[in-house]
């Protein structure tokens, strides 16, 4: 699958990030809002990073978990 389609459905499961791919072939999201105090102390980032699409992914599910957000799509409860 191309890099632009990653993109696409990323950002699509993830509305309320940006992500990117750089220049060197990392993969970002940043978030499209600031952190309140309690997300910080929950160890949310405005920017995270990954290696791949997967990788990112799990670091965004990871974010989620954290800052106890679900998908708009997700029909059940956040994955432990």
């Amino acid at each position: 699958m191309s890099f632009d389609r990653h993109l696409a459905e990323i950002a699509r499961e993830y509305p309320q990030w940006t992500i990117w791919r750089s220049d060197a072939g990392r993969w970002w999201a940043t978030r499209h809002h600031p952190l309140s105090a309690a997300q910080r102390d929950a160890g949310c980032a405005m920017t995270i990073d990954a290696d791949d699409p997967d990788g990112l992914r799990d670091q965004l599910r990871d974010q989620e978990r954290r800052a106890g957000e679900q998908h708009h799509w997700r029909a059940g409860p956040a994955p432990p």
